[in-house]
């Protein structure tokens, strides 16, 4: 697990950082896969979800260990988990990208809530949806899913490294979520790109009105001409960015 703890100045920075400038800024460090693929919000939110992550790895259910007698035990890994992420962060399950049963429902993911916890992300389904939808806490799923997850999921390990949508977590990563999906930046660079992407966002935001007013792309984005960067830095003088 890392050592890294993510700071209140990250933290805002990020809120404020789309999920597109950061899978760039990624990319020119040869980091392709860290955007969890086919997840969604399970509902709109007006910022972003930012935290750290801690992991929940489900493995397919084999019949005679999973009746519904399991959740009887205190230490059943699911519930566990539920007391267990600390505030602020994100629970992130492995579900194997199979949202045939769910990963968590509506009264598991409200008590997440009002333990002040960010956010959580499944590859798999949520139950009780649109319940879930209501609540203020971040939720980001693949599809609805109405069976329980003893159905085909066993709930396994906390806090190892995990793949969820194909993309490569670890406990103590940062995850970034918009309405475009979730990015998991590893924890080491999650300061250094905070910084990097407030500017690039800055740009983008110059960019836009440029093309609004007309302007063409070519030597605007990316900018390769001194005209363009005289341009910008005018601009940002302007609007105090």
């Amino acid at each position: 697990m890392s050592d890294y703890v993510l700071s209140s100045a990250t933290r805002d920075k990020l809120k404020k950082i789309s999920t597109a400038s950061l899978c760039t800024a990624l990319f020119k460090r040869n980091l392709r896969n860290q955007f969890i693929q086919n997840v969604h919000q399970v509902a709109p939110k007006d910022e972003n979800m930012v935290g750290q992550a801690y992991t929940l790895r489900y493995i397919p259910a084999r019949e005679d260990r999973n009746p519904i007698e399991v959740f009887r035990d205190p230490n059943h890994p699911q519930r566990v988990a539920v007391e267990q992420c600390p505030a602020g962060h994100v629970l992130v399950m492995d579900s194997r990208k199979d949202a045939r049963a769910a990963s968590a429902g509506s009264i598991l993911v409200t008590r997440l809530m009002k333990r002040g916890v960010e956010g959580i992300v499944t590859d798999g389904g949520f139950r009780d949806a649109e319940g879930i939808g209501k609540l203020a806490i971040h939720s980001y799923h693949s599809r609805p899913s109405a069976p329980t997850n003893l159905t085909l999921h066993e709930a396994y390990d906390l806090n190892v490294p995990i793949g969820c949508g194909d993309a490569p977590v670890f406990p103590g990563d940062v995850l970034v979520g918009d309405k475009d999906g979730v990015v998991v930046i590893p924890a080491h660079l999650a300061d250094e790109l905070a910084d990097e992407c407030a500017g690039m966002e800055s740009f983008e935001d110059f960019v836009l009105e440029e093309v609004l007013s007309g302007k063409p792309i070519i030597g605007l984005y990316p900018a390769t001409k001194d005209e363009t960067k005289a341009n910008y830095e005018e601009w940002r003088k302007k609007n105090g960015r």
